[in-house]
């Protein structure tokens, strides 16, 4: 991606609505879904800026890998240590072992190959291991954000299950997410279209906005895997490798 989608990532990953809540609703869904063992072995693969890697922490020992330069650094001194410089499938022939579960949260999108980055993440999985994934959904909704990000596609729900199937795990969980906020998010992203005025907005809301879509989506944290979703802007599963 461009550095400043970097740079922006960086500058509001701590308090915009959407990074704050969707950490509350992996991490449920990690408590609820993953049953992990303690001290768990765990890989973030496209950790970007490091936002997520705090939260993965509390379930065991993280490592990542990110192929930016400059958020790699930063994702490092979040870390604590030095974070991989290679994605998938190459990433397999620069870690050592296995791990319990391996993170790619908005991540599979941006590879070509995705068929391929799903048989290489089986590869660094223990068996029993989990696949944490999110990715866009509904490639209706695709826009100018989605190119500014450089997405190859968004996804249907039947594609994810197909991948998964493909590549040989087992379906856990796999549910619609920012749910609540479709609506809205939808009806703008639809009249972008309509009018020819989309863009990639990711600035920080008011405050008081801020705080009202914080808690609508970190709602979903109570419904995600509890509660069938219809509809979202984005998927979330859990994928298991067999025994």
């Amino acid at each position: 991606m461009e550095r400043q989608v970097f740079d922006r990532m960086a500058e509001l990953d701590g308090q915009h609505w959407w990074y704050v809540a969707r950490r509350e609703i992996l991490a449920e869904v990690i408590a609820r879904e993953a049953k992990l063992p303690p001290k768990a072995r765990i890989l973030e693969i496209g950790c970007g800026t490091g936002h997520n890697l705090a939260m993965l922490q509390r379930f065991g020992e993280v490592e990542a890998a990110e192929l930016d330069p400059e958020a790699r650094a930063l994702s490092a001194k979040r870390l604590g240590k030095p974070v991989h410089d290679a994605g998938l499938p190459a990433l397999v022939d620069q870690v050592d072992g296995q791990f319990d579960m391996v993170a790619l949260l908005d991540v599979l999108e941006h590879i070509e190959d995705d068929r391929g980055a799903l048989a290489a993440v089986m590869q660094l999985l223990k068996p029993l291991g989990v696949l944490l994934l999110a990715v866009p959904a509904n490639p209706w909704m695709w826009t100018a954000h989605d190119v500014a990000h450089h997405h190859h596609r968004r996804y249907r729900k039947r594609e994810i299950a197909a991948l998964a199937k493909e590549a040989g795990f087992r379906i856990e969980l796999l549910s619609p997410f920012n749910t609540l906020l479709f609506p809205p998010i939808a009806a703008v992203r639809a009249l972008g279209k309509v009018t020819g005025k989309e863009e990639s907005n990711d600035r920080l809301p008011s405050p008081a906005v801020n705080r009202l879509f914080k808690g609508v989506f970190g709602l979903e944290r109570h419904l995600v895997g509890r509660v069938p979703l219809p509809f979202g802007v984005s998927l979330l599963a859990v994928l298991r490798k067999p025994a």
